[in-house]
């Protein structure tokens, strides 16, 4: 437990910020008193976005395995070697390729047990689109790529968090996929994960309505009152301590959610509006589900401002520590039930 866990870090997209923030969070030596960074990307890349950002004192081991890694120094494995034309702000085709590189290559090693956890920097969901990525965004590919049957798209801070039930896809198919069983499947991983990788011991979980005023009673949409309701009484009588649905504009306005220790939203916007609002630049995305750690920052690429040095680090920072602390619970815990105390009974004439 006192050893040093090995992060590996992908940097997104070369044309945004991913490297600015990435730079920016490992610049202070200090936060290497609690994790060893490994960065996929490549380093004539890095020196191009350190220069534009103005920092100076700061610059990359690079090694060619986790393995080599030094403990007190931010580290890079060139995932890469040809020079690369960096448009900073531009969507192109550029950009998604290195980013992809980066994903894969840390993945693998991810996969392998060559890291402990992963933070991925932003990627374009658009120009990612390659050979081996066909996927709408991380969670999906990691959820591939671990081999994983479900994931919930989990948003932390320390005010809140919140999964989704649908995650990135079209509006106009949210109601057809919201099931009861898909509902009861991501209640149940949050659930668990709610004891596991953040120790509460009987979680307490709100569930959103689909429509306005939760439907009001059928006026608005039957989803809430036929497969919403009926759900979280199913999920209650497995012993997931569940209540709703509830309208989610009056929710969060009347700062219910502050009641619970997790919320389940029917779909992306519902609960990343109010999330990305509430946790104010230190949210944290994190693939529950999954045999991995992963997170990311809640934020986008930042096109309109990469390179400008105006990109804010501090979700990124969130989520390393994030990730850090999601596998050092999770390992305690397996250590913990590995070897529970002895049980002894005690003898009935004994105070």
């Amino acid at each position: 437990m006192s050893e040093k866990l090995k992060i590996g870090i992908t940097i997104g997209d070369v044309n945004g910020i991913g490297l600015e923030v990435i730079i920016k969070s490992l610049m202070d030596s200090r936060v290497l008193d609690y994790f060893t960074p490994v960065v996929y990307g490549n380093t004539k890349v890095a020196s191009f976005h350190r220069k534009a950002i103005g920092v100076q004192d700061f610059s990359f081991n690079v090694i060619h395995h986790p393995d080599q890694a030094n403990p007190k120094r931010a580290n890079m494995i060139n995932c890469w070697q040809e020079d690369v034309k960096i448009t900073l702000g531009e969507q192109n085709e550029i950009g998604g390729k290195y980013a992809f590189l980066s994903l894969e290559r840390a993945s693998e090693d991810l996969r392998n047990g060559k890291l402990d956890a992963l933070v991925t920097a932003p990627i374009n969901k658009h120009n990612i689109q390659q050979d081996g990525f066909h996927f709408p965004g991380h969670t999906e590919y990691l959820q591939s790529k671990m081999e994983a049957p479900d994931v919930l798209m989990f948003m932390i801070a320390e005010e809140l968090r919140i999964g989704v039930v649908t995650g990135h896809i079209p509006v106009k198919e949210i109601a057809g996929t919201i099931t009861g069983d898909a509902i009861l499947q991501k209640l149940r991983m949050m659930n668990e994960s709610l004891k596991k990788d953040f120790w509460i011991e009987k979680p307490k979980i709100a569930v959103l309505g689909l429509n306005p005023h939760a439907g009001d009673n059928g006026l608005i949409g039957t989803e809430d009152e036929e497969i919403i309701a009926p759900t979280i009484q199913k999920a209650k009588e497995e012993g997931i301590f569940c209540f709703g649905p509830y309208p989610a504009d009056g929710f969060f306005a009347s700062d219910t959610y502050t009641k619970f220790d997790g919320v389940l939203a029917m779909y992306h916007d519902q609960g990343l509006i109010p999330f990305k609002h509430i946790a104010s630049r230190k949210g944290v995305n994190y693939t529950a589900g999954l045999p991995i750690v992963r997170t990311s920052p809640d934020h986008g690429t930042g096109y309109d401002i990469a390179g400008k040095n105006m990109a804010s680090h501090e979700s990124f920072l969130e989520a390393i520590f994030s990730a850090v602390h999601i596998v050092k619970r999770r390992r305690e815990q397996e250590e913990l039930v590995a070897n529970p105390l002895p049980f002894r009974r005690l003898s009935k004439d004994r105070d």
